[in-house]
Order: C-alpha cells, then structure tokens, then sequence
C-alpha cells in the first residue's frame, strides 16, 4: 500500500486544537486556520503513512479525547 496519507495536529502555541488525517497538508492548514484562526499551525505527527493505519491513530486520538472529526461527529450525534 501506498504510503501518502499525513497525520497531523492543528495547534495554536502550544494548545492542539484538532487532531486529523491528510492526504494534502498545505491545503487542510488553509482550511482549518479559516475555521480557528490565521495564528494556528499544523504539525505533522510521524510519516506519512497508509490509509489504514492513519485510521487508527485517528480513533486512538478520539479515544484519548484529543479533537478529531471522529470525536466532533460524535458530539453531534448525541
């Protein structure tokens, strides 16, 4: 498989504010400082990685309870 999906956290100083998958980093930075703020950053966590295993580090974030799509959907949900 090929290994071209980012895991990342969005931070704003030292707060991660998101916690998500990308398969384009410079584009989801643009979009998520629309949505938090021009201050913010990405960081990328690791490699890039499969697909697959980039899923599972983004339910082990929701688990842990850091931001992610997963965990906002869920707050949604409810």
């Amino acid at each position: 498989m090929a290994r071209k999906t980012y895991k990342y956290h969005f931070k704003m100083g030292k707060k991660t504010l998101y916690s998500g998958i990308t398969k384009d980093l410079e584009k989801r930075e643009r979009e998520l400082k629309q949505e938090f703020g021009e201050d913010g950053y990405i960081k990328q966590v690791g490699s890039a990685t499969t697909m697959d295993e980039a899923l599972v580090w983004e339910s082990e974030q929701a688990r842990w309870g850091n931001p992610t799509r997963m965990s906002l959907m869920g707050r949604s949900a409810k």
